[in-house]
């Protein structure tokens, strides 16, 4: 399978959301709201990923976080959504480390099916399972497999940006990201995915 790019609509969300960083960071508090709106659903999703029914608090203070050190951003859309990613795993290790267990990745809902992803393995991973299976599938992948998934098709960051978050390099977290994709199509039996390797994902080496 070749290479695959990202769906035209994400770059469009990307540029909407650069305008409102840029804005918010002027004093615009509609424009920030949009920031939000379009940043507050994949970074819920991610952290229902990591602490279950904490995510909400954890998304939170991670918002108070980000809107204080916000004139400290730069960057475009994209590396807004890995930026505030970052924070919020920050926020929602400390909180793992205070109850000293471990992140877990059972506990996601509907709105990773809902919300668009890559192309190729993940798009025909996530259109084969439902909910259930997601949760069931995805808490059996190895940690840095499942959060690697997480970031890039629930987040919706590419390679090098979700490695930022992760503190990894772009080919550690592109390749854990294409083998938990490569397992969950292997059980749900999905057709057409190939052996192509990592850039499957929609990104070059």
């Amino acid at each position: 399978m070749g290479h695959v790019g990202e769906p035209r609509s994400a770059h469009a969300r990307d540029e909407e959301l650069g305008m409102a960083v840029a804005l918010a960071q002027d004093g615009d508090e509609a424009a920030f709201a949009v920031a939000y709106r379009l940043v507050q659903p994949g970074l819920v999703g991610y952290l229902r990923g990591l602490v279950g029914d904490e995510a909400e608090d954890v998304a939170g203070d991670a918002w108070l976080e980000i809107a204080r050190d916000l004139g400290r951003f730069r960057g475009d859309g994209a590396g807004f959504r890995g930026w505030t990613a970052t924070i919020a795993r920050h926020r929602a290790l400390d909180l793992l480390r205070r109850q000293k267990v471990r992140p877990r990745t059972s506990a996601l809902e509907q709105d990773m099916l809902e919300l668009p992803g890559t192309h190729s393995t993940s798009d025909q991973v996530l259109e084969t399972i439902s909910t259930e299976e997601a949760l069931r599938l995805i808490s059996d992948l190895p940690r840095d497999q499942a959060e690697a998934v997480l970031l890039r098709v629930v987040v919706g960051l590419d390679g090098p940006s979700a490695a930022r978050v992760l503190g990894k390099r772009p080919g550690a977290v592109r390749t854990a990201a294409y083998r938990g994709l490569k397992k969950l199509a292997a059980q749900l039996g999905a057709r057409g995915v190939t052996d192509d390797g990592p850039t499957t994902l929609g990104e070059s080496r």
